[in-house]
């Protein structure tokens, strides 16, 4: 199957699997995105570097962490100066944070281990930055901060997929920035972190 049928097939169970809420119906869209992915993935066989599932040197490591740290602190600067920030209104334990850090990981994989190589193979790899970062972005519809910031991190995410090809320490930035947002903007805003129909129907 051509890369950007795969692309498109897998994104519209993703989308399913954001628009329908719990039940049969939901579980079949993220079974079969899941299957999906697995599947392509096993048929195309593509190296674990293209994949991006090498470490990479400890100094490029600890650089993109480095960015990780300097966005995590403009977006809590971002709230204070935009009168958003305040204490979250629901906990956030550390085993909440720790499921979290394994989404985001998950979501870095999907993102660009799938999304991203396969839009990269259709429109080359600087358009495909931007792309993959519109797909990611729509999926969070209708939050407006999670669509807005989503865009803007999907682009930075891919680009530093497209220039390093490491996922972990994309993982970690993810999270990292995904509980800063969490913790410091107001839930009325952001329902919990919900997209889609958990977005509209979410009741604080």
């Amino acid at each position: 199957m051509p890369a950007w049928l795969q692309l498109g097939f897998v994104y519209c169970l993703v989308l399913g699997a954001v628009w329908t809420r719990r039940g049969p119906a939901n579980s079949f869209f993220v079974f079969g995105a899941v299957i999906c992915i697995a599947l392509f993935l096993w048929l195309d066989d593509p190296s674990l570097q293209t994949l991006g599932l090498k470490l990479p040197k400890a100094a490029t490591f600890f650089k993109i962490l480095g960015l990780g740290v300097m966005l995590t602190v403009s977006l809590v600067f971002l709230a204070v100066l935009t009168g958003q920030f305040q204490q979250p209104s629901y906990a956030i334990s550390w085993w909440n944070a720790s499921q979290y850090a394994i989404w985001a990981l998950m979501q870095q994989f999907m993102l660009q281990s799938f999304f991203y190589v396969r839009m990269e193979s259709v429109l080359g790899s600087s358009r495909a930055v931007w792309g993959t970062a519109l797909l990611f972005s729509v999926a969070h519809i209708p939050s407006p901060l999670l669509t807005v910031a989503s865009f803007a991190g999907g682009v930075i995410f891919c680009e530093i997929f497209r220039r390093y090809r490491s996922i972990y320490p994309l993982g970690l930035i993810h999270a990292a920035l995904g509980l800063t947002i969490a913790a410091s903007y107001s839930d009325a805003l952001l329902h919990h972190m919900r997209v889609g129909i958990g977005y509209l129907t979410f009741h604080g």
